[in-house]
């Protein structure tokens, strides 16, 4: 064991038990010695020639150091981490230096009689190459510390794909933090970058010389760090890699360091899913949102579920003032409001326990609370499931949301959202027709209501409870084989966030009775899908066989977005389109849930009742 291999180590492991305090005090030791090291250098230097007092140049160096403390203050220079500090940190901080010097020696020249020129410049100098050159010591101490220790961990060879700005700042991490990587080549499509280097690794040139690579280096692993490119590139990528059994990783997102889901210590993540829409996840303008949102009371139903939390997280970026988490699955709700709490934020979080099917208690809760919107995303999703249980379907989907929408109207709330569906659209299933009979509610309560009552229709959700995704994911760890119900199925596809995103939106330009719906590019074949995730996976399309296991009950071949008798108004985005649903009286409404409340035991009739019903509303 080589004391110089242990002793920068050794010197980590002492700094790292310090706390913030004690840190910035032996920083500040440190500089301060360096400005009284510089003035005796300096003194001892010009010493036959100085012929003034040595209190005038001890004046001069603690002034040059105060006025250090002050400037380092103002340029925030004092708040970097030393072991992470850039060249341009580095650079600062040698001109406030500089110039603290420059500055105490115009005044001590000014305040004393005689002052010696030289020894100011002299001292300026030393004391600004002294304090840059110990934050470059403490970085090398702080990146050798492994240095020799890694013998024994196998060397992950690595080819970085992308020599843009990702790849600068992946390389720049790289040089700080090696680990057992080597990066061995970057590749780029722009061939205009071939021959040129990143911190001495070259561009060698684009994606198909990785069987060059593979021969010349043996195993390797990719890493993508290009974070615009789009779906399309993304999967060539993946095809590419795939097919010469290169492990692609993909460097985290900003937003994703931020939100606190990218922890340091795995410095790369594998692409998942949302990566492979088809298209760009669509982006909306946030200044209405925080207009409607910022310093108000919400209330979110099904706050536990995946689209209710991840409302409650999209809302919260707004600073209302107070969130309503209701659900009546106290785990989930437990969940998401911990997680809430962890933020931080000035937001008031209260957890609500509470089922949509019970009247009286959700208009003691909407009295209790006034929130001044209400985001209605508590509801059975799962067609096949429903179809098996149309009661509870009723129950929950249709009767939840007439409770919901009446306890606004009687409560006197400004605004109802409520989350709708694809599967709304010429339902062939239960949990369709309850999801379009919600929205009718909510058309019907509109014109009775002096409150605004809204919808937000969109399509399947990747990663929510129930989707498909889960299911292929876990399909292709088990080897196979994926089940797809219909080779010919298609189905809208979009994000959790996208979803939760559009149904704050949306509402924030309701004027009532609208239902908007997002333009969510082509539907995607549902084999296409399970081919990209095969890929995504890391395996060869034929390594995992797809079988055809014919469709569910309830089950549709593809979905629509709108009605033939639906009239589309008006857009407010590109993205964004309003349809008009066809109005029914709250009295016709009223008339069938008394009638499936007498039918209550007998779930064949309640499921053809309220599919009946659903699809001769579409006519009218």
């Amino acid at each position: 064991m080589n004391t110089h291999q242990e002793l920068p180590k050794y010197i980590v492991t002492i700094v790292r038990k310090l706390d913030k305090t004690q840190k910035r005090i032996i920083w500040l030791i440190a500089d301060l010695l360096m400005f009284v090291i510089s003035g005796v250098l300096s003194y001892l230097f010009f010493l036959s020639l100085i012929k003034v007092p040595i209190f005038n140049y001890t004046f001069h160096t603690m002034l040059a150091f105060l006025i250090y403390l002050f400037l380092s203050h103002v340029f925030q220079v004092s708040n970097k981490i030393n072991r992470y500090a850039s060249i341009i940190d580095i650079m600062l901080l040698f001109i406030i230096a500089l110039l603290s010097g420059a500055l105490s020696g115009l005044i001590s020249t000014l305040y004393f009689s005689a002052f010696s020129f030289r020894y100011t410049v002299l001292t300026m100098i030393v004391s600004s190459l002294g304090i840059v050159g110990l934050r470059f010591l403490w970085q090398i101490i702080y990146l050798s510390r492994y240095k020799g220790e890694r013998k024994e961990d196998k060397i992950r060879k690595v080819i970085l794909i992308g020599a843009g700005d990702g790849g600068s700042l992946f390389m720049n991490s790289y040089r700080r933090n090696k680990g057992n990587l080597q990066v061995v080549a970057i590749l780029d499509s722009d061939l205009d970058k071939k021959g040129q280097n990143i911190d001495g690794i070259e561009v060698v040139g684009d994606i198909h010389l990785i069987p060059e690579l593979l021969k010349l280096h043996g195993e390797l692993e990719a890493i993508v760090a290009i974070p615009s490119l789009s779906p399309q590139q993304y999967e060539d990528i993946l095809e590419v890699c795939n097919q010469n059994d290169v492990e692609v990783f993909k460097m985290p997102k900003v937003e994703d360091v931020i939100q606190g889901i990218y922890q340091p210590k795995h410095p790369m993540r594998k692409i998942n899913i949302s990566d492979l829409l088809g298209r760009k996840e669509i982006t909306l303008n946030e200044s209405k949102m925080r207009k409607e949102l910022e310093g108000e009371t919400v209330l979110i139903t099904g706050a536990g579920g995946s689209i209710g939390s991840e409302i409650v997280r999209q809302v919260t970026h707004f600073n209302p003032k107070r969130v309503i988490l209701l659900g009546h699955g106290e785990n989930s709700i437990y969940l998401i409001y911990h997680e809430m709490l962890k933020l931080r934020t000035f937001t008031e979080f209260v957890p609500v326990i509470a089922d949509v099917q019970d009247y009286e208690r959700i208009l003691e809760v909407f009295e209790r609370e006034k929130p001044d919107i209400v985001y209605h995303a508590a509801a059975h999703k799962h067609v096949p499931l429903m179809e098996s249980n149309p009661v509870e379907a009723f129950k929950n989907n249709i009767l939840g949301t007439y409770n919901v929408a009446k306890a606004v109207d009687v409560a006197g709330l400004t605004k109802m959202v409520l989350v709708s569906t694809d599967k709304a659209v010429n339902p062939p299933n239960v949990m369709g027709a309850t999801k379009r009979v919600a929205e009718l509610i909510i058309t019907g309560m509109n014109r009775k209501s002096k409150s605004n009552y809204c919808a937000v229709r969109f399509g399947n959700v990747l990663g929510s409870r129930g989707s498909v995704i889960p299911v292929f994911e876990k399909q292709i760890a088990e080897g196979g084989p994926i089940t797809v119900t219909d080779f010919r199925m298609t189905r809208y596809f979009m994000t959790i966030p996208e979803a939760s995103r559009l149904v704050i939106y949306a509402g924030s330009y309701a004027n009532g009775g609208e239902v908007f719906i997002l333009d969510m590019g082509e539907p995607v074949k549902i084999v296409d899908l399970a081919k990209k995730m095969i890929l995504l996976s890391g395996h060869k399309e034929d390594e995992i066989e797809i079988i055809e296991t014919g469709i569910r009950p309830g089950e549709k071949l593809y979905e629509e977005l709108l009605t033939s008798s639906e009239l589309v108004g008006n857009q407010l985005s590109e993205k964004i389109f309003i349809g008009k649903v066809t109005h029914i009286s709250l009295e016709d409404i009223d008339v069938l849930i008394q009638t499936l409340k007498e039918n209550i035991d007998d779930s064949r009739k309640i499921k053809e009742k309220i599919i009946k019903f659903a699809n001769e509303s579409a006519n009218e």
